[in-house]
This record gives structure tokens, C-alpha cells and sequence, in this order.
């Protein structure tokens, strides 16, 4: 089916969880004032709708192949990569030094979940080159800026990001790639990468790869990595492209899903080594690679939201086509949509799409007050977006696999066959709780690192401005907001409890903490993104008190209420495995460590 951009539910999320009205009255989104942020999210629904939505399927059955040596990317990508760089939409939120727009990176994760929705494969290839954008703008040379930001930044050139190897996985402390002085500023680096998106293609005449390698006289471990840029083809003085790198693709793989997108395994140094320029300063490469990583892990994030949405779009349509047994009371066959235990699916589909795209902007929002802000304030928002950043990327990327899995299930054995397209959504959506960190190394760091953020103060005060929230939904006279307060206050007080539980204990019982981890950001998710529900569902009963006929303000309501009666009650099984469950965990496998 066609896929209709959620241009009005992305907007009221922004509004009414990350905080685009005050945001645009304090000055902090100033630049979106005067409607700024819906006209250009509209015209990223034209785009998405139009040119790359159609490309999804037939990009999932043609693939990328690897023929002769080159990368070729299916029928129409090339086009369409073309004029989507031509719009402008790889500076959105980009340095206008090099020729970015400059606009909040809160407008640009809306942006990359109309991407995303609309093919994920081809989006991946933008959504890393914005990540090599910020690490070199970040960390980059003033040579290295002048060279590759604004051919990156226009779109003119892709940027890749090149960690893992073979014997590797996430460990990087286990990488071997090495590189080597030239004498002359320049490195020659040698190695083997696996699972590099987009590692090769034919969309652009250049290819820069961020590649992660060794120096000779380098400290082991993660303390001894630095940071490469290692072209496809060295640019010439000009900055065209001149001689090609001694870098190659040797092999595509053949995956689950997102089959259009190249996944390649890559070859440094063949012929006497891959010509390549330090990112910041020797062994301290991986702090430069974070920064692009930290980018993309919360665009991982809104890829599980926009592959949610899409399945949720094709499933309701199908519901509500679909005839299949009587409903309660009916004569005839019905629509699959009435029967209660669809109505129940189709709800959960929504509701925690919604619920994964608030977490995910308001992070957004916090990345722009780090930015935008001084002083105390920038730390404040800071921390409070690397708090929320591996909640953005597990929660949001879980629920794009349980959402697709949802859609299969709606359409039946239909589902389960490639004809409709249920399938793909599904396949696609898996790699996303893998990348960038899989989530269980995001609740890893979520408890380890960032519950500490100032000795706890951030999350406490996170957890404070959802006791308002609970407070603002029990003081409205009204069954649904009674009920919302009433579970999500009951979630936020299993989540308080864990949370101290979790600080008192990360340096006496930290294996009990780390067999809680993943649990404990389940509960995280689930009761930040009721609160965020809660809030919009909040500003739809005024809007309805105020005169406004928004049919979707019904919606936002059922939405929150439907969360927290079905989802967030899934709080006390959660707290009671983190505080209770780490010995039945850590028992087990007691010779796995030698």
C-alpha cells in the first residue's frame, strides 16, 4: 500500500512532548517560528511519499549486487538520491559554514522518520553520512573540514562509518586494522571491515569512510584506537575526485531484510595501504568515533519508529478491508477490525509507535539545548539527552520489531508471504535492535554511565517532571485521565524504586545490576513514553475544551489511556525481576568466563 507521511502526529509530538512552543518563545527554536518547522516537514512528506516510498518494494526484491568489482544499486535509487540531495535535505541541520541549513537537529530526526517510514534501505546512506558530518565537524582538521563538509553536507559524497571486523563484533578493544606514518601527515592503513552500510554503491562519485585502525606503537585495548578519513578517491587540489584509494569492496552480504541497501565487507591496503588523515589526535579515536555514533544511535531509534508507523499503516488499511468472522451482535461476516482482540493489536500498534517517536524527539530537543544553550543549562540538556539517548534506541528499536511483528500477525497467513509487503517490515526492522550497539549494550550503558549523570541528579529530575505529568492527568475530572494517572503513577513509582536500587548498587553488586540492565530499560521506556503520551494527551483534552475538531485529539487520548492500562501495567513483573532476578541470572553458565 501507499504510505501517507504522519506530518500532524510528528508536529503535536514535537509541540506537546519535546517542547517546540516554548522552545520557539524562549528562542531556542526561534528558526522554526511562523509554521518554519511544518512547511518543511511537509515538503519531506512530498518527497518521501512520492520518490522514495515507491522505490521500498522494488528495491527489496532487486537488491544491490555487487558485479565486476562495483556496486550497483537498484532501478531508480540513483535518481532518487540525486534529487533528494539536490533539495537540500543532507544539510538540514547541518553547519551553514559549509553550507548546512543549521536548522534543530529536533526538525531533522522529524525529517528522518519520513525517510525511514518511506524505505528504510534507502535512507541508511544519508543517516550515516549526517554522522560523519557531525564527527568531523566535531573533530575534523580544519584541512579535513575544508575538504570533505561540503561535499558531504550538500549530498555530493556519502559518508561511511567503518568499526567492526571479523574477530571483533562489538568489542573493540579486539581490532586489529593497523595503520601507518607516512611522515608526511598522511597514514597508510591496512585491514579488513565487515558490515559496512553502504560501504560501496554508485549513488555519488566519492565514498568517505570513517575508519577505525592501530597504530604501532599504540596502548592495548580501546585506549589504542584512532580515527581515520580514508576516501574512496584521494580528492585533487580542486577537490574533484582524483586517484582511487587503495580500498575495495569484496563482498556484499546477504541479509534478513533492508536487501537494497549494500552491506559490504571492505579491503584496506591491498596494493601498499589505504591513503588516510587522522581524526583528531592519535589513540583517541574511538571519543571521535562516539560522536558519531551517539548521531546515529538515536537515528537507529527513529528508524524503529518509522518502520513501526509503516507497519501500523498497512495493518489498519488491511483490518479495515479484510472480512473474516461475525463480530459481536453483526449478521454478516465482519471486518477484522472490529473483533476486539484485532482492536487490541492495532491499538498496541499505535500506541507505542506514538509512544517510541515522543521519547525519540524529545532526546532531539535536548541535543539542540546542549547546542543552543550556555552554561548550566547547555550541561542540563546535555545530560539529560545522553540519559535518554540508549532508551531512544532500544525502546524505539524494539518496538519496530514488535510492531512489525504485530502487522504480520494482522494480516494472517497473508502476513507471512512476501505478496503484501507485511513481511519486509518485519525482515527490515530486525537489524535495528543490532546496530550501532546492540540493545543490550544500550541498557548497559543506560545504568552504568548515565543513571550516574551528576550523581543521579539528572534522572531524578527527569523522574520529577513525570510526577507532574501524573499529577496533571489526575487532576482532570475524567475516567480516562483518572485511569492514566492512576497506572502511569504507579509505573513511574516501580521505576523511582528501581532507579535508586540501580544507583546504590552499580559499584557493590555490579553483576546484579547488569543482569537488570535490559529490564530496566524496558521499564524506562515504558513509563517515559506514557508520560510523553500523557502530555499529549493532555494538550488534546485542552484543544477539545478549547473548540478544536481535530478528530486525531480522540485519538492522542485513547492512545495514552490504552498505554498505560495495557502496556505500562507490565512495571511490577519489571521490578520485581531487576530487584529479584540477578541470582537466577548470574548462576547460570558458571564456566562461561574461563
Amino acid at each position: 500500500m501507499s504510505y501517507r507521511a504522519p506530518v500532524e502526529d510528528i508536529l503535536f509530538a514535537m509541540r506537546h512532548a519535546a517542547g517546540l512552543d516554548q522552545g520557539i518563545e524562549s528562542g531556542l527554536f526561534a528558526d522554526l517560528a511562523d509554521d518554519m518547522a511544518e512547511a518543511v516537514l511537509e515538503e519531506a512528506a512530498k518527497f518521501a511519499e512520492s520518490r522514495i516510498a515507491p522505490l521500498n518494494r522494488t528495491g527489496d526484491k532487486e537488491t544491490s549486487r555487487l558485479v565486476d568489482g562495483k556496486v550497483i544499486t537498484p532501478k531508480g535509487f540513483k535518481e532518487a538520491y540525486a534529487d533528494w540531495a539536490a533539495g537540500g535535505w543532507a544539510g538540514v541541520a547541518a553547519e551553514p559554514d559549509f553550507g548546512g541549513q543549521g536548522l534543530p537537529v529536533l526538525l531533522n530526526i522529524g525529517c528522518t522518520e519520513l525517510w525511514n517510514a518511506a524505505n528504510l534501505a534507502f535512507a541508511l546512506n544519508p543517516l550515516l553520512t549526517m554522522g560523519a558530518v557531525e564527527a568531523l565537524t566535531a573533530h575534523g582538521s580544519e584541512h579535513l573540514k575544508s575538504t570533505y563538509l561540503a561535499k558531504l553536507i550538500s549530498g555530493e559524497w556519502t559518508g561511511t562509518m567503518n568499526l567492526t571486523e571479523p574477530q571483533a563484533g562489538s568489542d573493540l578493544a579486539l581490532l586489529t586494522s593497523r595503520a601507518e606514518r607516512n611522515g608526511d601527515g598522511t597514514y597508510r592503513i591496512f585491514g579488513q571491515k565487515i558490515f559496512i552500510t553502504y560501504g560501496d554503491h554508485d549513488l555519488t562519485e566519492n565514498i568517505v569512510h570513517l575508519v577505525l585502525a592501530r597504530l604501532p606503537d599504540a596502548p592495548p585495548g580501546t585506549r589504542g584506537i584512532s580515527l581515520f578519513v580514508v576516501p574512496k578517491f584521494i580528492p585533487k587540489a580542486d577537490g574533484s575526485p582524483g586517484e582511487a584509494n587503495d580500498v575495495r569492496c569484496h563482498a556484499l552480504e546477504h541479509k534478513l531484510g533492508i536487501h537494497a541497501s549494500p552491506t559490504a565487507t571492505m579491503i584496506y591496503g591491498d596494493k601498499g595501504g589505504a591513503i588516510g588523515w587522522l581524526v583528531g589526535e592519535e589513540n583517541k579515536g574511538l571519543a571521535c568515533m562516539f560522536t558519531m555514533m551517539n548521531n546515529a544511535r538515536l537515528a537507529v531509534g527513529v528508524q524503529g519508529v518509522a518502520v513501526a508507523d509503516r507497519a501500523y499503516q498497512q495493518a489498519l488499511a488491511y483490518a479495515q478491508d479484510r472480512k473474516q468472522g461475525k463480530a459481536v451482535g453483526a449478521a454478516n461476516a465482519s471486518p477484522i477490525i472490529a473483533h476486539p482482540d484485532v482492536k487490541r493489536m492495532l491499538l498496541e500498534m499505535r500506541s507505542k509507535t506514538a509512544a517510541a517517536r515522543a521519547i525519540c524527539l524529545v532526546t532531539a530537543a535536548g541535543l539542540d539545548g546542549y547546542h543552543r544553550l550556555e552554561g548550566a543549562a547547555s550541561k542540563a540538556a546535555h545530560e539529560e539527552a545522553s540519559l535518554l539517548t540508549p532508551v531512544a534506541k532500544g525502546f524505539s528499536t524494539d518496538i519496530g520489531i514488535e510492531v512489525a511483528s504485530l502487522g504480520v500477525q494482522i494480516h494472517g497467513g497473508m502476513g507471512f508471504v512476501e505478496e503484501t509487503g507485511a513481511a519486509q517490515h518485519y525482515r527490515d526492522a530486525r537489524i535495528l535492535a543490532i546496530y550501532e550497539g546492540t540493545n543490550g549494550i544500550q541498557a548497559i550503558d543506560l545504568v552504568m554511565r548515565k543513571l550516574p549523570l551528576s550523581n543521579g541528579a539528572c534522572v531524578r529530575g527527569v523522574l520529577a517532571r513525570y510526577a507532574k505529568t501524573v499529577e496533571a492527568t489526575r487532576a482532570i475530572n475524567h475516567p480516562a485521565f483518572a485511569r492514566i494517572g492512576q497506572r502511569l503513577g504507579e509505573g513511574l513509582a516501580a521505576l523511582t524504586r528501581t532507579t535508586e536500587y540501580m544507583l546504590a548498587n552499580l559499584a557493590s553488586k555490579s553483576n546484579d545490576v547488569l543482569a537488570g540492565a535490559t529490564p530496566y530499560a524496558r521499564l524506562f521506556g515504558l513509563v517515559a513514553g506514557g508520560a510523553y503520551l500523557a502530555d499529549q494527551a493532555l494538550a488534546a483534552h485542552a484543544g477539545l475544551g478549547a473548540g478544536e475538531t481535530d478528530p486525531r485529539h480522540a485519538m492522542r487520548i485513547e492512545d495514552a489511556r490504552f498505554f498505560a492500562e495495557n502496556l505500562v501495567t507490565a512495571a511490577g513483573g519489571l521490578e520485581t525481576t531487576i530487584l529479584e532476578g540477578a541470582e537466577s541470572v548470574n548462576a547460570a553458565y558458571e564456566t562461561a568466563a574461563e
